[in-house]
């Protein structure tokens, strides 16, 4: 029989590997890599959930669309992982993770400490993305990018909508950490 705890935390953690997959179809279509709200909830996963949970609930949302469920933006299937953009998905684990980690270090984290938790996060999912798209164009497609254009359409096009996205996550974990810590309690 499982505990009030433990239900609590299957729960929220299935109801973010949902979220995720929701996040991938409100996009706003831009070259290379399209902008989506995955980001706003693997942090908030990370964020509310801590590391080894908010990391689990993305890991459901990878297993589940690599089984075939076309969650991801562009559909689902294990050939997905022959997409450039896969490695975006694997840095939302590592983020959601280490985004945990950094502002969960505390009880109540201040505004500051959830930023700078998204912010690191963010960086996590770029050098994963940037590096998994670099080495899938140039060794596996036969369809060889630049460092100059990788970065532009990989980077520079992105991240203005992250941050802002990373702004929204602070704000938002600073509202609903402190609930959260009341049902602990």
């Amino acid at each position: 029989m499982m505990k009030t705890g433990q239900t609590k935390s299957l729960i929220l953690c299935a109801l973010f590997a949902a979220l995720i997959a929701v996040g991938a179809f409100l996009r706003i279509p831009i070259p290379v890599v399209p902008f989506t709200l995955q980001l706003l909830f693997t942090m908030m996963a990370g964020l509310l959930l801590g590391g080894k949970l908010g990391a689990t609930s993305v890991c459901v949302y990878l297993v589940m669309g690599l089984l075939g469920l076309p969650i991801f933006a562009e559909g689902g299937g294990f050939s997905y992982v022959l997409k450039p953009s896969f490695g975006y998905l694997i840095g939302f684990a590592a983020a959601s993770y280490v985004t945990g980690v950094i502002a969960n270090r505390v009880t109540a984290p201040g505004y500051g400490r959830l930023l700078a938790a998204n912010f690191a996060g963010l960086g996590i999912v770029y050098l994963f993305g940037m590096v998994y798209y670099y080495l899938m164009s140039n060794f596996y497609l036969g369809n060889p990018i630049g460092l100059w254009p990788l970065f532009l359409y990989c980077f520079l096009l992105a991240v203005p909508g992250d941050i802002v996205l990373c702004i929204l996550g602070a704000l938002l974990g600073k509202r609903l950490i402190p609930i959260l810590n009341k049902d602990r309690m």
